[in-house]
């Protein structure tokens, strides 16, 4: 996409009354949606924080403790593909139906499921529950970016996206520690389930009674899209899905953004799923630890969006793959010393610098993808289905993350899988070159 570099007027048909009253009602907006985004993540961290004291139970079952892992890592492949799928085939619905209708509907089937997940025994139930949890969850996240982009201005995407986007690290930050206190306890695993679907609950209530689809309800003036994305001209409903699909799969740049997608999903959902397990078993943490000190992850991505939130709106379009590439490189690093960082190492800070390291250099620059990338693509118009193409092609990686990353962990250890990441983070960087070099080429014809 190329950036204007400008700022839209401001639009004087608003009293200053009023235009106070639209900033109360967007940060309100803010407000729910971060909330409730943040709450998804009870119902996912929930997992990886179990996985521990799920494989001792299946080791008291007679699962060898390489087998358990397996089965633990291939329930979680089954989730991250059935996220990705949903992602790309469900994402759009947000774009006929609204966003508020998906986003409240990832709220409720992550309830449902997280409890229907509690109450099965058997690993037939635990993937049955987590692939309806992670299907309903696939199209929040659309839902959001369409919410978001019906209440605000292009030229503050990449700061509302970049705040939104905390939502994730804010939910999985605050979950892990409290379900690592639940274990410290002496609750079970299930006792983490039930705390996760209490909290998407609550918040599920909440954005049914008070958030609204966009600002037009309210008696605001529309919301202005960036106006050479791709869908710029077409009316407000796409006439088919066609419609939709062809601008952005001939769009070089757009497939650029997928991959590069693909490739930062499978470092992150690594970190996502196995760090509890990775502090716990090869740093030497117990299972509660483990749990709480893996929020450290989530933490320190706050900062990374809130400084990659700021640099994209400064930036422009042409400067994200820059912050990306650097990123990535980063990324690269500090997983090269995780690959060789000794086991035994619970009494030193070593390990949870990298990690946290790894955070800071890749989650902000991630956020770009499928949020203020996907809304400079697919505008008003297309914005939640250019999100589900992009985050999906990352799921599709992310699954990587799940079943390969637990026989990578078995075959040659935890030293193995950071190198296969740290390889997998240079090819991003690569691809961000070159997205940086797509860019600047359009730029030059003056075409997106």
């Amino acid at each position: 996409m190329i950036d204007s570099g400008e700022s839209p007027p401001h639009d004087s048909s608003l009293s200053p009354e009023r235009a106070r009253s639209l900033k109360w009602r967007q940060a309100a907006t803010v407000v729910l949606l971060l909330a409730g985004y943040a709450a998804y993540y009870f119902c996912r961290a929930d997992l990886a924080v179990a996985t521990p004291l799920l494989i001792e139970e299946l080791e008291s079952h007679g699962v060898s403790s390489a087998d358990a892992l397996v089965r633990i890592g291939g329930i979680s492949s089954a989730g991250l593909l059935a996220y990705a799928l949903g992602k790309m085939l469900l994402g759009g619905l947000g774009d006929y139906w609204g966003g508020r209708p998906s986003f409240l509907l990832g709220l409720g089937g992550a309830t449902l499921f997280t409890l229907l997940f509690a109450a099965g025994g058997t690993l037939p139930v635990f993937t049955i529950a987590w692939v309806g949890n992670r299907l309903t969850q696939s199209i929040g996240w659309a839902g959001l970016l369409k919410v978001c982009s019906r209440w605000f201005d292009f030229s503050s995407y990449g700061m509302i996206v970049g705040v939104l986007s905390i939502s994730y690290l804010i939910g999985d930050a605050v979950a892990r520690p409290l379900m690592g206190m639940l274990i410290e306890h002496g609750y079970n695993w299930r006792a983490l389930f039930y705390f996760g679907a209490a909290t998407t609950a609550v918040l599920f209530a909440a954005n049914f009674f008070l958030l609204r689809e966009s600002r037009t309800e309210s008696g605001f003036p529309e919301a202005k899209p960036n106006p050479i994305n791709l869908f710029a001209g077409v009316a407000a409903r796409p006439a088919s899905i066609g419609a939709v699909l062809r601008p952005l799969l001939l769009s070089r740049a757009f497939g650029l953004v997928c991959l590069l997608s693909f490739g930062c999903t499978v470092v992150r959902e690594t970190f996502n799923n196995w760090t509890p397990e990775y502090l716990d078993k090869y740093v030497g943490y117990s299972a509660g630890g483990a749990g709480t000190r893996s929020a450290i992850f989530p933490l320190v991505g706050i900062a990374s969006l809130v400084l990659t939130g700021w640099l994209s709106d400064k930036l422009g379009t042409h400067g994200r793959p820059i912050v990306l590439f650097l990123g990535l490189l980063a990324t690269a690093v500090a997983l090269g010393f995780l690959s060789v960082a000794p086991a035994g190492l619970a009494h030193s800070v070593v390990p949870l610098v990298l990690i946290g390291a790894v955070a800071f250099c890749l989650l902000g620059p991630y956020s770009y993808l499928g949020g203020a990338f996907a809304l400079d693509f697919g505008g008003k118009q297309a914005g939640a289905i250019s999100s589900g193409l992009i985050d999906g092609v990352g799921y599709i990686g992310g699954t990587i993350a799940g079943f390969v990353v637990a026989r990578i962990a078995v075959k040659w250890g935890w030293q193995g899988v950071f190198m296969t990441l740290a390889v997998v983070s240079v090819a991003s960087a690569i691809a961000a070159g070159f997205l940086y070099v797509e860019q600047r080429r359009l730029a030059g014809r003056g075409v997106t």
